[in-house]
């Protein structure tokens, strides 16, 4: 399928006679090419000034509660700033459209994507081809060059506080079978993929957003787990590679990837061959300060390091910020480091098509949904069935089901009636909160007495569950054995309910998923997935 896409789908070759010579660019032109800036749509106005100066190459869109129309107003917005700086040349807009945690119903007005793990445990390279390649043809029609996935993180370790379902799992083949279908369905979109995070965050135990990990693990462990995905994102034509900041001792004991040549350079370029663009992570997270300056400093130590993009961050003065790195040129960083990397920018702007006048796209919507549902119907897993719950024995009766889930997941949870009400049951379901009250426990247990069948449906978004959330699951198990547990997020959670004898997973939560996980309940469904990391 990967190559059949290759075969239909490419990027346009063709340029422009008006795009402009790269050679005649200005340092400063040049420099601005490889600043990325955060925006949103409420926000985007601060920055008018800097990107019709040109001081800025490309912006990350912030997720928020946005209509697509909002979205696709910003990106037409932000264009026609970049058409009235000195050189013209049109931002990269990018997204970070991956699934998961970092993905919600309400963002920027974009089909809900299924997570990484659910598409993983689906295992249908193919189905993940064609649903990327849907998804890119949506981005692009909302005016979207870059989307920063997928994410080749290798989950072994269970106790990663931000990977976890971001993840295609603990499995490193698993994760560059799947990696690379999502690579080729966003490339034959024409969407520019950037696999993160270079060279892998699966084994931390530390969020890079607020600390700096240090991994002191063997060049032999780091070859065969971490780096097999990017090598084979590397061999499917991934255009971008985003870094981490996470030291790895064997290669660098001082710098983390995002500043360390020994890694972006020697490893990456020279030994794994990789000739696209490199991308730091975010400068503001708090692992990118740990290396002792400010944004500015470290945007120019990361491109001398070998990325081609700084992401600069959001919340920030841009005008200040590039003149402070404009000042570090010739100390920090060399001008012919910021050459080279301004024109791996500026070639792939070409190659994207971003000087011709966009085609007009299609609305795929339905498509994408049908493929959304046909990876969630074959990824929900029964991962327990130890007194053959499933199915359901009961042709009809009294259903309590319980989902502690944020409210704007409703709509979704809502779909799990459907095939119950269809079969004649009484449905009895509410939406308790994440971290439930007292109150809700009452009313859960109110709701379970008489039922005949008992669901309760959990969800933790990471390797650290709700205290709360798990005592009132037990609490609800030790008197009502039977129950079935829905996982509605990570699979990690599982592990906290050892007295559930009857166990669902669906790796993330959207309409499809839930009503599959119904379905599987109640006989009309066998279950297809299969878990892709190991529970402990």
């Amino acid at each position: 399928m990967r190559k059949l896409f290759f075969v239909l789908f490419f990027f346009p070759l063709f340029v422009s006679a008006q795009v402009v010579d790269f050679d005649k660019l200005t340092p400063e032109q040049k420099l601005g090419q490889t600043l990325v800036i955060f925006v949103d749509v409420s926000n985007a106005d601060k920055y008018k000034n800097v990107i019709e100066k040109g001081l800025v190459g490309g912006v990350l869109i912030q997720w928020g509660d946005y209509s697509l129309e909002q979205t696709t107003a910003l990106t037409a917005k932000l264009q026609s700033w970049a058409a009235n700086s000195p050189s013209r040349i049109p931002l990269f807009i990018s997204i970070d459209y991956e699934g998961g945690t970092v993905y919600t119903p309400v963002t920027l007005g974009f089909q809900y994507l299924p997570t990484n793990m659910m598409i993983a445990a689906a295992n249908d390279e193919d189905a993940a081809a064609r649903l990327f390649y849907l998804a890119g043809l949506q981005l692009k029609r909302a005016g979207v060059h870059m989307d920063f996935s997928p994410v080749l993180d290798v989950n072994i370790n269970p106790g990663n506080p931000i990977i976890g379902v971001r993840s295609f799992g603990s499995d490193n083949e698993l994760v560059g079978r799947m990696g690379a279908a999502v690579i080729s369905g966003l490339n034959a979109a024409g969407i520019i993929s950037v696999a993160k995070h270079f060279p892998g965050h699966g084994n931390t135990l530390l969020d890079t957003h607020y600390d700096l990990p240090v991994l002191d693990i063997s060049k032999e462990e780091v070859e065969r787990v971490h780096l097999a995905p990017f090598k084979k994102a590397i061999e499917a034509g991934v255009p971008g590679i985003m870094t981490a900041h996470i030291i790895y001792k064997a290669y660098d004991p001082l710098r983390p990837a995002t500043y360390s040549k020994k890694i972006l350079n020697d490893l990456l370029r020279k030994e794994m061959g990789f000739d696209g663009l490199i991308i730091s992570d975010a400068l503001d997270m708090a692992g990118a300060a740990e290396e002792g300056g400010g944004i500015a400093l470290n945007a120019a130590r990361t491109i001398e390091a070998g990325s081609d993009i700084a992401l600069l961050g959001g919340f920030l003065n841009a005008q200040d910020i590039f003149n402070q790195i404009l000042a570090l040129t010739g100390k920090e960083v060399s001008s012919a480091r910021i050459d080279e990397a301004a024109k791996k920018v500026f070639d792939l702007k070409k190659k994207t098509g971003l000087f011709e006048t966009p085609e007009e796209t299609e609305d795929v919507s339905e498509a994408f949904n049908k493929a959304s549902e046909i990876i969630a119907q074959k990824s929900v897993t029964v991962l327990r069935n130890n007194k053959n719950i499933i199915p359901l024995k009961q042709e009809t009766g009294k259903l309590c089901a319980v989902f502690f889930a944020p409210t704007r997941f409703a709509d979704e949870i809502t779909s799990f009636t459907q095939p119950f009400l269809e079969k004649g049951w009484d449905v009895n379901y509410y939406n308790a909160a994440m971290v439930p009250s007292s109150k809700d426990l009452k009313r859960a247990q109110a709701c379970a007495a008489g039922a005949d069948a008992l669901v309760i449906a959990t969800l933790q978004w990471t390797s650290k569950p709700f205290a709360r959330q798990t005592a009132a699951v037990n609490a609800l198990l030790a008197k009502y054995p039977d129950a079935a547990v829905i996982s509605m997020m990570s699979p990690y959670e599982v592990t906290s309910y050892p007295k559930a004898n009857t166990v669902i997973l669906t790796y993330g939560i959207n309409k499809f998923s839930i009503k599959t996980a119904a379905e599987i309940l109640l006989g009309g469904r066998e279950a297809e997935g299969k878990l892709p990391i190991e529970l402990k």
